[in-house]
């Protein structure tokens, strides 16, 4: 990744004019089936980028997860970029929205006193939890019934590909538009990249431009962005990571922790609550330890080491005080129960 840095090109990506960008952005638009692809700096960047260029005027809503990025994470951009309401949808099955959630909440109307829903902006991955392919697909289907566009924040949508919930352009497919995070698992310094039509991509670029996103040498980070999908992603190295989630959820589930979520890809989430200590505590802990945490959601990247797992088990102990006989019985009991669940299936 660094001799891509080095060895990148360094023209003008406002005019167009940079082969790297020009490349990495024919070559995700590719990737994802759709018709074409704009690089911009980063994930919220992207999401507020693609909800300014579908939304065309108020009245309008945008129809998303109470849990979601652009709600919890993104300074209230859809309110102050776009003037749209946001409608926060608690799913009913606690993990993720289904069309039956849509149809709940969906404001489909011509009286002057609603606000009618013009875009369903999901997220996948969303707390590490997978949405399956087959209930976006339901959503996609009722929404373009209706005129409704749709969004993906997919920032992380990678992991749900890698742990093999469907393949990434049917995803897609379901999607007007579709936010990639180059950062995060893939591992690149800086970037997210949006797909789309030709048509959104010419409005996005005008959008990104007027809040500051025009890149003049671009290379140096798209070049990177590249390596990033090719080594990580397309070289399968995120199974791995999912991998190593499960094992430290056993770790913490086999000394009598809890977690909040179902571990589905790289996130572990530890209940600190129910351990009985606060983040805190557990962060400064964790720098005893020589960890550097950020409180109990954990997020196991490719490059952690043996060492690191290592650490965070005795950590694990510490927190959970629980000796090395408890120990041996709830692995025993979840060995046992493993076992009666595979041979009953």
């Amino acid at each position: 990744m660094l001799s891509a840095i080095a060895s990148t090109t360094l023209l003008d990506d406002v005019f167009q004019s940079d082969p790297t960008t020009n490349s990495l952005e024919a070559f995700v638009a590719d990737l994802t089936n759709k018709e074409a692809a704009l690089f911009v700096l980063s994930g919220t960047m992207g999401n507020q980028v693609a909800l300014r260029t579908h939304l065309q005027g108020p009245p309008h809503s945008v129809l998303t997860d109470h849990r979601s990025h652009i709600v919890q994470w993104e300074a209230g951009g859809v309110a102050s970029l776009c003037g749209a309401l946001v409608k926060c949808v608690v799913p009913r099955n606690g993990r993720y929205i289904t069309l039956e959630d849509v149809e709940q909440n969906a404001v489909i109307s011509d009286d002057i006193h609603a606000c009618p829903t013009r875009v369903i902006s999901l997220e996948n991955t969303l707390n590490g939890i997978v949405t399956p392919l087959a209930d976006m697909q339901r959503i996609s289907t009722w929404a373009r019934s209706k005129g409704i566009i749709l969004h993906l924040d997919g920032a992380r949508l990678w992991e749900a590909v890698a742990a093999g919930a469907g393949e990434l352009q049917a995803y897609c497919d379901c999607f007007d538009s579709i936010s990639l995070c180059f950062s995060k698992g893939l591992g690149a310094p800086i970037g997210s990249i949006l797909v789309g039509t030709k048509a959104f991509r010419t409005r996005a670029r005008w959008i990104r431009k007027s809040i500051g996103g025009g890149l003049r040498q671009a290379g140096v980070v798209t070049a990177a962005a590249r390596i990033a999908v090719e080594d990580t992603f397309l070289a399968g190295k995120l199974k791995a990571t999912h991998d190593m989630a499960r094992r430290i959820a056993d770790l913490w589930e086999d000394l009598g922790g809890k977690t909040a979520n179902p571990v589905e890809t790289n996130m572990v989430w530890f209940d600190l609550e129910a351990a009985g200590i606060s983040v805190e505590d557990f962060i400064a802990l964790g720098e005893k330890a020589g960890l550097r945490l950020l409180g109990g959601r954990l997020v196991v990247h490719y490059q952690i080491g043996e060492e690191a797992v290592q650490r965070l088990e005795k950590l694990m102990r510490v927190v959970l005080k629980e000796d090395e006989d408890q120990r041996r019985v709830n692995t025993h009991l979840r060995f046992r129960a493993k076992r009666q669940e595979y041979t009953q299936s």
